[in-house]
C-alpha cells in the first residue's frame, strides 16, 4: 500500500507576509489578531486575498471587497500582496519536502503531495515523518502546515482539510465511513456550488449518500463525471506522485475570443468553447506540456467578468479532454446571461511526461493519435487544412484568439 502525504501552507499568503514582517523587526504577528491580505492597500478598493484565523471570526471571507470587509471589522489590520515573497517562500518549502522523497508534485503554490513510501526506514511512520516535516518547515521558515496522510492523493488532500491549522490527519480507506462520509456532499473534491444543488435534489446531502448513491444513476445525470463524483466519495484514486524531475511549473496557456453577437444557448457555447480548446491544446502538445488545470472565463453583455477553474489530479493536452473539462466548468459557472467573450486557460503545466492513465480518467488514447495526425497536417499544409465538421458553415476554429469569425456566407 502506498503512503501519500498532502502538505498545505495554513492561510499561505497571510502567513508569508506576517513571517515576513516578524523578520523585518514588527513585533505583532499578523496570525493572531484580525488580519488580511488585500489588494490596493492605500484605498477601500480590491479583494481580500487571504485573512488570519481572528478575522474569520467577523465573518470576512476571501474573494469579498475590502470595503465590505472592513465594515464587518473595522479595526482589520490589511497588508498588500507580494508575490515575489509568495513564491520564495513556496520554493523553500518544496526544497525542503525534496529532503524527504523525491517523489514530489506541487499542486499550487502553498500545497503538494509527497510519496511517502518506502521511506519508513528513513525518517519513521507516517506519523513521525509527518511530524518531522512539519516541525522542520516550521522551525526553518516560520509558518505552519496542514499534512494529511492516506494511501492515495486524494484522500491525503481530504484528510488534510478535516481540521485546521497545524494538524496532522490521516483519512485511510478503513477511516472514510467515521472521518469523511458524515460531511456535507459540499465538501467533497470536485463538487462545486452548481453540482451540490443538483445532488441534493436527488437526495444526496452528505459524502457518504454519494459514495452509496448508484452509479448508473449519477451518470444519468452527470454522465462520466457522475462515475468520478461516486468513485471520490468512495476513496478510490490511482493517480501517481509525479517524480521531483518530471515537474516543471511554466506560465498557462490559453486563448479567448470576443463574439459578434450574444451568445445566449448552452449548445452555441459549447462551439465556441470548442474552437477555444482546439487552440489551447494544439499549444500545450506544441510546448511538449500537458495542464493539471482548466479554467473558463466568460464576459456578459453588460461586461460583467466571472472565471472558474478545476484543478485535476493528472495532467491533459488531448483536445477532447480539454473540451469536455471546459464544458463542465462552463456549466458550472454560467449564470444564464448573455454572453459576448470566452476564454480557456490550461495552468499548472508540466513536462508531458507527467500524462500517465487512471482507471478514473477517460481514456483518450484515440483521441491523442488523431490530435497527432491532425497537428502533422496544419503544421505542413496550414491550419485551415483540417476542419471539425461542427464548424464548416459557421464557426471558424480561434487559432489565433481575437474576435471570432463567423461565416455568415455558408449559413
Amino acid at each position: 500500500m502506498r503512503t501519500i502525504f498532502h502538505i498545505d501552507v495554513n492561510s499561505a499568503f497571510l502567513s508569508w507576509s506576517a513571517v515576513q514582517l516578524l523578520k523585518d523587526g514588527s513585533m505583532l504577528d499578523l496570525r493572531t489578531v484580525p488580519s488580511a491580505v488585500a489588494g490596493d492597500s492605500e484605498s477601500r478598493r480590491g479583494i481580500i486575498l487571504a485573512k488570519s484565523t481572528p478575522a474569520k471570526k467577523y465573518g470576512i471571507v476571501t474573494g469579498e471587497p475590502k470595503g465590505f470587509a472592513l465594515q464587518k471589522c473595522p479595526q482589520l489590520i490589511c497588508v498588500p500582496p507580494a508575490f515575489s515573497l509568495y513564491t520564495k517562500n513556496s520554493e523553500e518549502m518544496f526544497r525542503i519536502l525534496s529532503n524527504y522523497s523525491d517523489r514530489i508534485e506541487p499542486f499550487s503554490i502553498d500545497e503538494g503531495f509527497l510519496d511517502y513510501t518506502g521511506m519508513e526506514q528513513l525518517f519513521g511512520s507516517p506519523l513521525e515523518g509527518a511530524k518531522k516535516i512539519k516541525e522542520h518547515i516550521k522551525k526553518e521558515l516560520g509558518f505552519t502546515v496542514n499534512i494529511g496522510i492516506s494511501s492515495n492523493k486524494l484522500l491525503a488532500k481530504m484528510a488534510g482539510e478535516l481540521e485546521k491549522p497545524d494538524k496532522i490527519i490521516t483519512l485511510y480507506p478503513e477511516e472514510l465511513e467515521v472521518k469523511l462520509w458524515p460531511l456535507p456532499v459540499e465538501e467533497m473534491f470536485m463538487v462545486g456550488r452548481r453540482t451540490a444543488p443538483r445532488l441534493r435534489k436527488m437526495g444526496v446531502r452528505t459524502i457518504g449518500e454519494l459514495a452509496r448513491y448508484p452509479v448508473t444513476l449519477l451518470e444519468k445525470e452527470f454522465k462520466s463525471y457522475g462515475r468520478m463524483l461516486n468513485a471520490y466519495a468512495n476513496g478510490i484514486d490511482d493517480t501517481p506522485v509525479a517524480h521531483a524531475e518530471a515537474v516543471q511549473e511554466v506560465k498557462s496557456i490559453g486563448n479567448s475570443t470576443t463574439i459578434p453577437y450574444d451568445v445566449e444557448e448552452r449548445e452555441e457555447a459549447y462551439k465556441i468553447l470548442l474552437s477555444l480548446a482546439e487552440t489551447v491544446a494544439m499549444r500545450l502538445r506544441g510546448g511538449g506540456v500537458c495542464a493539471r488545470e482548466i479554467g473558463v472565463v466568460i464576459k456578459t453583455t453588460d461586461f460583467q467578468v466571472y472565471s472558474h477553474q478545476t484543478k485535476l489530479f493528472n495532467a491533459i493536452d488531448c483536445t477532447n479532454a480539454v473540451y469536455e473539462t471546459a464544458k463542465k466548468i462552463f456549466d458550472e459557472a454560467w449564470k444564464k446571461e448573455p454572453i459576448r467573450h470566452l476564454g480557456i486557460r490550461a495552468g499548472h503545466l508540466c513536462s508531458e511526461e507527467c500524462i500517465q492513465l487512471s482507471i478514473l480518467d477517460e481514456d483518450w488514447s484515440k483521441e491523442k493519435q488523431a490530435d497527432a495526425a491532425m497537428d502533422l497536417i496544419r503544421r505542413k499544409y496550414g491550419r485551415d487544412t483540417v476542419v471539425r465538421s461542427t464548424f464548416i458553415g459557421g464557426i471558424e476554429p480561434a487559432f489565433g484568439g481575437g474576435s471570432l469569425k463567423i461565416n455568415h456566407l455558408r449559413k
